[in-house]
Order: structure tokens, then sequence, then C-alpha cells
């Protein structure tokens, strides 16, 4: 949580073994994890996969070393939850953005929500 009481987030880059992002959402007193191989979505018409990964623990929000960096953190709100999808909104370094994590047959994809 920050320090009012919100759910924080976090966007790991790594750059090993292949380029890929970790989205990380605090739930439950730990971080739920998807890789993202592409980096979050930057258009509403193009779907990113996301995998779901496990769990991380929350000393992960900081967590950097040589080949992982934090590419965005702040908090973020769940706007809707049913058992096939998560809508929620990222509170990070630039404009806030509303995704939705669509549960496939195998893996999600991440969507942008329009505004």
């Amino acid at each position: 949580m920050d320090d009012q009481g919100r759910p924080t987030f976090v966007l790991h880059e790594h750059h090993k073994p292949r380029h890929h992002f970790d989205l990380r959402l605090e739930e439950d007193g730990v971080l739920r994890s998807w890789a993202v191989p592409r980096g979050l979505p930057d258009d509403p018409k193009r779907n990113r996969l996301a995998v779901a990964v496990p769990d991380h623990a929350l000393e992960h929000l900081t967590y950097t070393d040589a080949d992982k960096a934090i590419a965005d953190t702040g908090w973020w709100h769940e706007v809707d939850r049913n058992e096939k999808r998560i809508v929620f909104t990222l509170h990070g370094r630039g404009t806030p953005r509303t995704y939705a994590l669509i549960r496939t047959d195998s893996d999600w994809l991440l969507h942008l929500m329009q505004e």
C-alpha cells in the first residue's frame, strides 16, 4: 500500500533472458503478476499477451538488479471484475490509464480501454 492506503503496482522491465515486462498488482498481501512480452498496450486496437506467473512478495515492488529495472510504479484501483476479466486503472508516472486483463483458455490478454 502506498502512504495513502492505496494498493501499489510496479511494471518491471527485464532484459534477460529475453526482453519483456512484468506487471505486478498488489492484492491480498502479495503482488499478482503477469509477464507481458511486448509491454503494456498503447493502442486500444492492439491487445497484448499477458502470461500469469506466480505471485511475488511485496518486497519486489522496489527490487532491481543488473537485468531488471522499474519502468513504472504507482498505485492502482479496480474498476470492475468478474471471473473472466479484471478492469483496473494504473496511476503511475504518466497519465492514468485503464486496462482490462481478459482471461482466455490458456493465458490472458491485456487491453487498453478507450477513454
